[in-house]
């Protein structure tokens, strides 16, 4: 059986809200349950290689009785709490890599703890490779510090959440003349990211900032969990554009599916289950433009937010995303293809994940 890359999964989140990472999903407390994502049922669903973010979230008004409370929460444009925030998360996967429970190829290492030497002498059962995904930019509170967090292991960054941030307008924000896009920090941070080879994900930005991004770098962009906007009839920049989805292409860049019920059917918005085959549908749509099939993966967000409740039925946990390997073949997709969708294509992207575990 061959393994998965999963592009987008909120661990640190999840963990900040509560949930046990380290027990089977039935056992989780926290928020957003049933629980589908845990490390051990990852490991059940073959997960080897992870895009793994650093998500925090601006709140306009902390005081306001609705606002969204938690270590992940900062105050919009206060960039030491931002970076507090996201700082916490990845010390959290740093301290997993030291436990020997996942592996940041990318981190510069002083040493070796006795937990990861002894897992080193099963080379048959190695860690789950982790890159790390900031979802916001803001906790980089300057494109200076940028090498600290490539230093510490991230390998994408998306330049703000659905909010309108200090780097960019997020999804969430009208693209009209009242909006700048990009600011001239954000230009100045894509720089940096091109300079330090960090990737470019646009799945949060609205479609003014996409554009300034694609004005402002060459270099390739993926969008590491973002569905079709032209199978949900709506104009959610949620979505991508087919103009998007080529320029992401010609970039030789990835689109991760999302399997959030709601991001792939719009009758499921409020309730309900998409299909299988309804995702399937985005899989498809963006091969269609790409005109190939090397330019699509998984970017589940599994539990990202939301709980298994709202994932396509047939789909409760890591195991069974099987299904939508078999769907794909059911349409006619040869096995190097469907080895593309399930991990090969984010490996072109990211080459450094690829020493972990076996692609059988």
């Amino acid at each position: 059986m061959t393994d998965w890359f999963d592009a987008h999964l909120d661990l640190a989140f999840l963990a900040e809200t509560g949930r046990d990472m380290h027990v089977d999903p039935a056992e989780c407390r926290g928020r957003y349950l049933p629980a589908a994502v845990t490390l051990p049922s990852l490991a059940e669903g073959r997960v080897r290689r992870v895009l793994a973010t650093v998500f925090t979230e601006a709140v306009p008004d902390p005081s306001a009785p609705d606002a969204e409370t938690g270590p992940f929460a900062y105050p919009s444009g206060n960039a030491d709490a931002a970076y507090v925030a996201g700082m916490r998360q990845l010390k959290l996967y740093h301290a997993w890599h030291d436990a020997g429970v996942i592996d940041l190829p990318t981190r510069a290492r002083a040493g070796m703890s006795p937990e990861r030497a002894r897992r080193a002498e099963c080379p048959d059962c190695p860690p789950p490779a982790f890159g790390i995904l900031i979802e916001n930019a803001d906790p980089i509170t300057d494109p200076d510090d940028l090498e600290t967090w490539v230093a510490g292991g991230v390998v994408a960054i998306g330049l703000t959440w659905a909010r309108r941030g200090r780097y960019a307008s997020g999804n969430g924000v009208p693209s009209d003349e009242k909006d700048p896009g990009l600011t001239d920090a954000g230009r100045a941070l894509v720089a940096r990211m091109d300079e330090l080879g960090v990737v470019h994900d646009a799945s949060h930005l609205n479609d003014r900032s996409l554009a300034d991004l694609f004005d402002a770098t060459d270099h390739r962009v993926i969008a590491s969990h973002s569905n079709c906007r032209a199978l949900m009839d709506d104009e959610n920049q949620r979505h991508l554009t087919d103009d998007a989805i080529r320029e992401i292409v010609r970039r030789d860049g990835v689109i991760g599916l999302n399997l959030c019920s709601a991001f792939i059917d719009r009758a499921c918005r409020d309730q309900g289950r998409a299909t299988i085959e309804d995702a399937v549908r985005h899989v498809e749509h963006v091969c269609e433009i790409a005109g190939d099939r090397a330019h699509v993966g998984l970017g589940s967000d599994m539990d990202g937010g939301f709980t298994v409740d709202q994932l396509p039925e047939g789909i409760d946990r890591p195991r069974d995303l099987d299904r939508i390997a078999e769907a794909l073949r059911d349409r006619g997709w040869n096995d190097d293809d469907v080895a593309g969708f399930m991990h090969g294509n984010w490996l072109r992207i990211f080459p450094m994940l690829g020493s972990t575990g076996n692609n059988r």
